[in-house]
This record gives structure tokens, sequence and C-alpha cells, in this order.
């Protein structure tokens, strides 16, 4: 369904206080123009299967805004796997520029779409960058220097940990983004856990309300409790061939 800008701005502000965040009018308007930028770029490269303004509202903003409940003004962040800036972006609009904001994509196209909205919301205090994990990791300036790392359906658990947990740092945290259903993949990560180092802190349920019904989604918290080794994150192909 197509909304107007003001239908657009108020059905935001009242599913995302429903949630218990609250958004003040640039915000809202700064969401507007990213859902804009988001469909108009979306028809030329792929960013997104959800077009609906009201599904563009519940399955991805207000998703994203739960993690804003976990990060603090001043930290370093970065959203790893970011896509069409989900949910970099609207970490970035909710904070105004007082959190350090990387949003991190394999994809070029992705970050050029990034740097655009970055440029026409004038988002102060965030970076676009593209590459690979196993690379940019390798750089001081990534490797264990972020307070948190944020991933939202990326890949399971057992694969996405080694990817995203080397670029925290010591006692820092990483907030994975999930479906309803996320028992078998923390128990399939019980040996990315363990090698990584890192403390399961909670898994958090949390409802969607959507047009049609209220899903279900989950927020997986843990907290890194030692330096990562040196040898992760390995290739990709063989994190995927042989996760952990």
């Amino acid at each position: 369904m197509k909304l107007t800008k003001e239908q657009f701005i108020s059905k935001t502000n009242e599913m995302a206080g429903n949630t218990g965040v609250q958004l003040n009018e640039k915000q809202l308007k700064q969401l507007y123009l990213y859902k804009e930028m988001l469909i108009e770029w979306n028809e030329k490269i792929n960013l997104t299967a959800i077009t609906d303004d009201e599904e563009i509202i519940s399955k991805h903003i207000v998703d994203s805004l739960e993690t804003v409940k976990y990060i603090k003004e001043g930290q370093r962040v970065i959203d790893v796997g970011t896509g069409a800036g989900l949910p970099g972006i609207i970490i970035a609009i909710y904070f105004e520029g007082k959190v350090d904001l990387t949003l991190f994509d394999a994809l070029n196209k992705r970050i050029v779409f990034l740097q655009q909205v970055i440029e026409k919301l004038d988002l102060t205090n965030v970076i676009a960058v593209h590459g690979r994990a196993e690379e940019v990791l390798k750089q001081e300036k990534f490797r264990e220097t972020f307070d948190v790392v944020v991933s939202r359906a990326v890949a399971r658990l057992n694969i996405l940990m080694e990817i995203t947990v080397p670029f925290v740092k010591v006692d820092g945290i990483c907030l994975y983004l999930k479906a309803d259903k996320t028992e078998a993949e923390l128990s399939e990560a019980r040996k990315a856990i363990e090698e990584l180092e890192v403390k399961h802190e909670t898994t958090k349920e949390y409802n969607i309300p959507t047009p049609e019904e209220q899903l279900k989604h989950t927020i997986i918290i843990f907290k890194k409790k030692e330096k990562t080794k040196s040898k992760y994150p390995r290739q990709f192909s063989k994190i995927k061939r042989n996760p952990l």
C-alpha cells in the first residue's frame, strides 16, 4: 500500500512508539526520504523484496529500531552485511551523529547507494565501506576496534559469528537480528561460541506488527570475552564449506 508522506510519518511514529522508541520530526522526515530512495534505487539494483510502504515501516524500520535499545551514544558501531542499510541507516538516523557508524558490505553497488543516502540525508559520523571481512580485518583500524557489531538476516550464526566477532573489541557486544526460531542456530553455533570466546548474554523476543499479522522476531546478544585468534576469519569459501 502506498502512503502519503504524512501517512507514512504518522504510521512510523505510531508503530515505533508502540515498541518503546520515540522519534522526533527530523528523524521521521529522514526515514521517509530513506524509504523514497530505497524504492527508487530498487528499480535499478536489487535492494529489497519489500516495497509496500506499511511493510517497509514494520519489517524494515521498526525491526531495525530494536537495535538502538542496546547501543549507547559515543560508541563505535559497525553493521556487517548492511545491504540496503538495514539496520545501519536506521541506527544513523536515530542517533543523529552521536555514534560512530560504519556500514560494511561486499557488494559495491550497495555502497554507492548508501553513500547517496548518507549525502542526501546529511547523516554525520557515518561511512560506507566496501570489502570482504577476511580482507579488511587485516587492517588495524577495523580489527577489534568496535564497541558493537550488528547484523540482520545475513547468515546462520555459526557462519555469521566468524565474520563479525573479530570486528568487536573485548567486552564489546554482537547484536544479531533473527526470525523467531533460533534454538537450532544457537545449538549449531556452540563450537563457534567457544572458539571465538564470546558469551551468550540473552535472546530477546519482540513483536513486529504488520498489516496482516504479528511477526515474532528475536535479537541474540553476545559479549566478547577474549581477543579473537588471528586465524579468524578464514576465507569465506572455507567458512561456508566448513563452518565452526
